[in-house]
């Protein structure tokens, strides 16, 4: 068994106590994000882990933010701030499995390699998905977790992801918790009507800014990640017009993925969708 990862477990506990004891997470959402947190966080990749950290700090404080006037404005509003496990576990669902794949193929002595390879392939074997298939162990020197070249371009695309899960999430979360502050009326854009702050299906310009800025914040998050854990990606090699077109690459996309996340917002709250 590899050597227990003891910081991400005692980061996860005081994340999820943090939760607990601000009334943001129910006692399972607390246990579930402990999980969660601990798994992802665990990841000898730590881009993962801080990206979750960020998300978490970030989302959790617009759910608090202007909590009074939102409570004004939309019914059960407080409700929606006290996430239980399987709204933890929606929240962080696909970055888990990115996580955990990633550490799987490109850290055998990791604890997500160990317990899969100990416990899940004996009864459940993927096939594709063993340790080390492509003979590339993580080496933060020597290759770039979001190089192009590397394991068929494994590596990259589950970082982007991850990278594209917490943007969504977090695009999604500041949409709805922000955009209902607006000053002016939000669009209904089913009818491109006015209606009141809080209408389920509204979209407006600050909820969507909001929504495309958390996207930033994330793409930004994982870019400065990578670049001061992963040596390779800020080597000489690369050059600065490397390093520029790498973290404007992971910005436009932590955008892109805001505002999809914003539109999820809408789509699921829109009247014509039948879901509230």
């Amino acid at each position: 068994m590899p050597s227990f990862p003891l910081i991400p477990l005692g980061i996860a506990v005081l994340l999820a106590f943090h939760g607990l004891r601000k009334k943001s997470l129910s006692p399972s959402g607390a246990v579930t994000a402990m999980v969660v947190g601990f798994l992802i966080m665990a990841a000898p990749l730590k881009a993962f882990g801080i990206s979750l950290i960020v998300f978490y700090l970030i989302g959790s404080r617009a759910t608090k933010f202007g909590k009074e006037r939102k409570a004004t404005l939309e019914e059960g509003h407080m409700e929606a701030g006290y996430r239980d496990g399987w709204q933890v576990l929606s929240n962080s669902f696909t970055a888990l499995i990115a996580a955990t794949f990633w550490s799987i193929l490109f850290a055998p002595d990791s604890v997500h390699a160990w317990f899969y390879t100990t416990f899940v392939k004996p009864s459940l074997d993927f096939g594709w998905l063993t340790p080390n298939p492509f003979g590339r162990i993580y080496s933060p020197i020597n290759w770039c977790a979001v190089d192009h070249f590397v394991s068929h371009d494994w590596s990259r695309r589950l970082v982007f992801i991850a990278l594209g899960h917490f943007a969504c999430c977090l695009g999604d979360t500041l949409a709805s918790e922000l955009g209902v502050l607006s000053k002016s009326p939000p669009i209904l854009i089913t009818t491109f009507k006015r209606v009141p702050p809080g209408t389920n299906g509204g979209l407006s310009l600050l909820g969507t800014s909001a929504s495309a800025l958390g996207g930033v914040v994330m793409g930004l998050t994982l870019a400065l990640s990578l670049l001061m854990e992963n040596p390779a990606c800020a080597s000489p090699a690369a050059g600065t017009s490397g390093i520029i077109n790498l973290t404007a690459q992971l910005i436009a996309y932590g955008a892109f993925g805001g505002f999809i996340g914003s539109l999820v917002n809408f789509q699921s709250r829109s009247p014509l969708s039948g879901r509230n």
